[in-house]
């Protein structure tokens, strides 16, 4: 079924750029689809598909694509499965890699951005290991909803562009089964992890390291250096800087939107700071920096509060990767920025969220921390405050009150800020969704609660970018 929702960005011609061949000798593995029972489209991300010039596809031509993969024109002969290694929960594993996914296409967006379509239960690959390949309906039903809630609330993420009904029953230990399947395929800017380059620094492939870091250069170009970092002309150097800065600011806007990726080991760390891969993911009920999303993260290791740390650490294994081709100070001088970063980008989204201008001062540290006890002593989840305290509204008196009157309200003449509640993406909600589609097979449910969730997404407007980035750019 297609989403109704008119789309934000001016449509693009379809604009094949299957760039990754320059690369694909060394960094994928050519593989086949599996060949399944039926394709049934569930989720057809018109939205999206404007972006890159393919929301013109009937049903048809979009089952044969997205879930026979057959090739685009002008554009990869054949699926793609990308090699990387990845720390694991901090436990390095050098046997991962495109396990139930591949990188289908590329092509150019609307900003003339690279952009990868690639999958997720599409079928085995070399790097399989004793999975069978497939994905659940279920988890691309939770994918819909974690990227469309995500784009909403500002986080760079990717999207959910198609999903597709495959006509197996599944078999799971931490779901009812047997189960439906399906097979996804998400829109992104870029596949290249951390992870990839960790295998190329355990592989001693200098030459391919070098061709990746120059890549990634051309294809995903962020700011310069500051003018005073050591080495900043050196390509891996630039990449660093960029990398870093992309992750304080991924980190903070997890938190601004009070979410919890659950697994953010360094093969789910792409190049681009965008979000992707969502698993065991939650939105927090209460603001608990304790709170985890995985049920098998025993030690907390992926808490709400610890995901700072964590993209900071993994941003560690890649100035550790880099070393391949940089000196370390050069590197420890770029990782040393992403504290100050992350401060400035939690700033800078959390006033955009609460609707108030940024003073630019230490009174907007101040505030922060007001709110954080605000939400904490009431007990109160992140969607609710932001959504009752917009634009400075609806404080008691007292000193948080007091300090939402001294700040300038942006924008917030939206309908969405006179509703009666927020719009949120408690589990509770979203088990009762799935539950129509697996006991019904209704989908209304879904889509209406993706229509709602753009309404608020128009009603916050652009997040705000940092200084030295293009709106649209990585």
């Amino acid at each position: 079924m297609s989403d109704a929702v008119q789309h934000p960005n001016p449509p693009a011609p379809y604009n094949p750029a299957p760039e990754v061949l320059k690369l694909a000798d060394w960094l994928a593995s050519p593989v086949a689809a599996a060949d399944f029972p039926e394709t049934r489209i569930r989720w057809r991300n018109d939205r999206a598909a404007a972006s890159v010039g393919l929301d013109g596809l009937d049903d048809t031509a979009w089952e044969q694509h997205f879930g026979r993969f057959k090739p685009l024109p002008g554009n990869l002969p054949q699926p793609l499965a990308l090699k990387y290694h990845g720390h694991q929960f901090r436990v390095y594993n050098p046997e991962i890699g495109d396990g139930r996914g591949f990188l289908f296409a590329q092509m150019r967006d609307c900003a003339g951005r690279l952009m990868d379509l690639g999958t997720k239960g599409s079928g085995t690959t070399p790097f399989s290991r004793s999975g069978d390949g497939r994905l659940t309906l279920k988890g691309a039903v939770r994918e819909v909803l974690a990227t469309e809630m995500l784009e909403a609330l500002g986080v760079n993420t990717s999207k959910t562009f198609s999903v597709i009904e495959t006509g197996e029953d599944l078999w799971r230990n931490d779901e009812p089964s047997p189960t439906r399947s399906a097979v996804l395929v998400r829109l992104s800017h870029s596949h290249i992890r951390i992870g990839t380059f960790q295998r190329l620094l355990a592989l001693e492939e200098r030459d391919s390291m070098e061709a990746l870091v120059d890549y990634c250069l051309a294809q995903f170009p962020g700011p310069p250096p500051p003018d005073n970092a050591p080495a900043r002309d050196e390509p891996a150097v630039r990449l660093m800087h960029n990398v870093v800065e992309r992750m304080a600011d991924l980190a903070a806007s997890y938190m601004v939107a009070g979410f919890v990726h659950g697994v953010l080991n360094t093969d789910n760390m792409n190049v681009t700071g965008e979000s992707f891969d969502y698993g065991p993911w939650r939105w927090l009920p209460t603001w608990d920096q304790s709170f985890t999303a995985a049920y098998f993260d025993h030690g907390g290791l992926y808490a709400f509060g610890r995901q700072p740390e964590a993209l900071h650490w993994n941003c560690g294994q890649f100035a550790v990767a880099l070393r391949l081709l940089a000196d370390s100070a050069p590197l420890v001088a770029a990782l040393e920025r992403f504290g100050p970063l992350y401060m400035e980008a939690i700033t800078r989204r959390w006033l955009w969220r609460l609707g108030l201008e940024p003073k630019g001062t230490d009174e907007d540290a101040q505030l922060i921390a007001l709110c954080e006890q605000d939400m904490r002593a009431g007990e109160t989840g992140p969607d609710a405050f932001f959504f009752g305290h917009r634009g400075g509204r609806g404080a008691a008196d007292g000193e948080l009150g007091a300090m939402l009157d001294q700040y300038t309200p942006t924008d917030s003449s939206h309908e969405y800020w006179a509703d009666a509640a927020p719009q949120s993406m408690l589990i509770d909600e979203v088990e009762a969704i799935w539950a129509a589609i697996d006991e019904r097979d209704d989908w209304a449910p879904l889509h209406a609660k993706v229509a709602a969730i753009r309404r608020m997404g128009t009603a916050h407007g652009a997040p705000p970018v940092p200084q030295g980035h293009c709106r649209g750019h990585s």
